[in-house]
């Protein structure tokens, strides 16, 4: 599984908006949520059931710092940017899977 600093690496070199922050920050924390859950969930699944909550809650600590700590810098990758309906599919994907197909 990638790690969140992947996931985010990758959002950086492809995410893009034109100029807003309030999108860009809506549109990064929606696929680096969407694609990092996809992941962990089938990993947390393939775990002992009495050890799901513990790594559950890892992955979710992991998830929130790396998210913290990379969000900025992203951010504003995006905001200097342009490509609004790039942004704009990951801010209305559902699933991992739509959220990557926005960036190919």
């Amino acid at each position: 599984m990638k790690s969140p600093l992947a996931v985010l690496a990758m959002l950086a070199g492809l995410a893009a908006c034109k100029g807003d922050p309030d999108k860009c920050e809506r549109a990064v924390r929606n696929y680096s949520q969407l694609v990092y859950w996809q992941e962990a969930d089938a990993e947390i699944a393939a775990t002992a059931p009495d050890r799901r909550e513990a790594v559950r809650k890892k992955k979710l600590a992991a998830f929130e710092a790396e998210l913290q700590r990379s969000l900025d810098t992203i951010v504003s990758k995006c905001t200097s940017a342009n490509n609004d309906d790039m942004t704009n599919c990951m801010i209305e994907a559902k699933t991992g899977e739509q959220a990557k197909a926005c960036t190919k």
